[in-house]
């Protein structure tokens, strides 16, 4: 069966063999792991994750004609899901620390992240996540306070997890080639991270503070609380400051001071 890449899809195969040993040997896979793969294309780095015997490979693939040819590629050597990893359950996972690579469509890669982000005692679903993302997209990931690229995504990501990024890739190892580089993260679960009631109530604090990034904070801490003052007061804030100077630590005691309120 032939098959043209969807560009609606974020369809961009890496075929740089060099990189696909390199990311299947930062798996550290062994024989009790179960790897999950999201987006395995044609099969490229399912290969190489095969080549480290896992006790079981599961690859998510939304694109049907792509799972017929994972299909006959693999015969019954992997287990293929053939949906969208938005509407995969993985519950099924919980408690057995599972090892997830993705080269993540980039239209979607962000949402997808977080929804990992927000599982509880996240370091019993999974091991580490060896993840693909756009490099302006990584960027922002791994950015640190006082830096322009710090933000929500920095902030949120950080939360659960720590972060590495290994190496930026070159349009040229895929195929077809995508206008811009790509960068390799590998995000290692917490046991110990601050603790938020509602992931989405830190959603909704770094929204209010980064819709305005160029005002000081007193702006978006009058927003939250009307006793912005006392808040401020309690958490050391400088009101002189900006979004991008408060640590992501910073973010997670307004969260929680945020959330005493709607208690």
């Amino acid at each position: 069966m032939k098959f043209f890449p969807k560009k609606n899809l974020g369809q961009n195969f890496l075929t740089d063999n060099k990189i696909l040993n390199m990311i299947a040997n930062l798996g550290e896979i062994s024989s009790n792991d179960i790897v999950l793969e999201v987006g395995p294309g044609t099969g490229n780095l399912t290969e190489k994750i095969l080549i480290k015997k896992p006790k079981k490979l599961v690859v998510v693939e939304k694109d049907k004609n792509l799972s017929i040819i994972l299909k006959k590629k693999f015969n019954n050597d992997i287990e293929i899901i053939n949906d969208d990893i938005l509407n995969y359950n993985q519950d099924i996972y919980y408690g057995k620390k599972i090892i997830v690579f993705g080269n993540l469509p980039y239209n979607i890669s962000t949402q997808i992240l977080t929804s990992w982000i927000k599982i509880n005692n996240l370091d019993n679903f999974c091991k580490k996540f060896i993840l693909m993302f756009q490099k302006e997209v990584a960027d922002r990931i791994i950015a640190k306070y006082n830096s322009k690229k710090y933000g929500r995504l920095s902030i949120i990501s950080s939360w659960k997890m720590e972060i590495e990024k290994i190496i930026d890739i070159n349009p040229n190892s895929f195929f077809p080639p995508p206008k811009i580089k790509s960068s390799l993260l590998v995000f290692k679960p917490k046991n110990k991270y601050y603790k938020i009631m509602n992931p989405k109530n830190l959603e909704h604090v770094t929204n209010v503070f980064f819709n305005q990034r160029r005002k000081m904070i007193k702006k978006p801490l009058k927003f939250l609380f009307k006793n912005y003052e006392k808040v401020a007061e309690e958490l050391t804030l400088d009101l002189n400051l900006r979004p991008q100077n408060l640590t992501n630590l910073t973010y997670y005691k307004i969260c929680s001071y945020y959330e005493k309120l709607l208690k």
